[in-house]
């Protein structure tokens, strides 16, 4: 998992509340679990004019000229500001998957649903809560400035606007060890690899019968 200190990014304003993992990646497009390939159907509903299916080739679908993903000002996006309760629903760790792998960093929200909030973590997705008047000058100054851009410290816990105005945020100091560290589940486990190790050997020794061949005799 990539780390996570400070990072600029291009604003991307979704002014919507409740999106649910439906919307973020729909359901057709969930059979693969490699966390690979989903970029392209993120938002699906809303980036496209046409009905998304598995193996089609998406640059060739007819894009929503209207959705703020496909406007030209917003190409390159990596941080997106979003409403009350993002990521409800189903779920699916794939929604994390579609917004890290189309680019996204960071999400600035009022609030998010619980499942989602730990997926994303898990996933090196930084979410950040606000609250509803920043977040709402944050979306008229994103709507405002073409190219808008914020600064994103996880080590101070701030977001700093483009005019120099600052805004504090909170996260768990596990979560943000683990970003700042690029620890995912595996690799956590993995710190504790020798003496996962030597508990197994002690294991053998104490109770081999667990580890015999079951094949042995047959």
């Amino acid at each position: 998992m990539q780390k996570f200190t400070d990072f600029t990014g291009l604003v991307v304003p979704l002014d919507r509340a409740n999106v649910d993992t439906d919307q973020i990646i729909p359901k057709q497009y969930l059979k693969s679990i490699k966390r690979t390939g989903f970029g392209a159907t993120l938002f699906d509903q809303w980036r496209y004019l046409d009905q998304g299916e598995p193996g089609q080739e998406h640059a060739l679908r007819p894009l929503n000229k209207s959705f703020v993903l496909n406007q030209s000002r917003y190409q390159g996006a990596s941080i997106l500001l979003a409403r009350e309760n993002f990521g409800c629903g189903s779920s699916r760790e794939h929604a994390p998957w579609a917004l890290v792998e189309y680019g996204f960093r960071v999400i600035v929200a009022e609030s998010f649903a619980d499942i989602f909030y730990n997926n994303s973590f898990k996933n090196g997705l930084l979410l950040v809560t606000l609250n509803r008047t920043q977040l709402d000058q944050l979306f008229a100054e994103a709507a405002a400035e073409v190219g808008y851009q914020l600064q994103v410290s996880l080590v101070e816990q701030t977001i700093t606007t483009s005019a120099g105005e600052i805004f504090q945020f909170k996260i768990d100091p596990f979560r943000k060890n683990c970003l700042l560290e690029g620890l995912d589940d595996i690799a956590l486990t993995l710190q504790a690899a020798s003496e996962i190790k030597a508990y197994e050997q002690r294991s053998k020794q104490k109770t081999p019968w667990l580890f015999q061949d079951l094949s042995e005799g047959y």
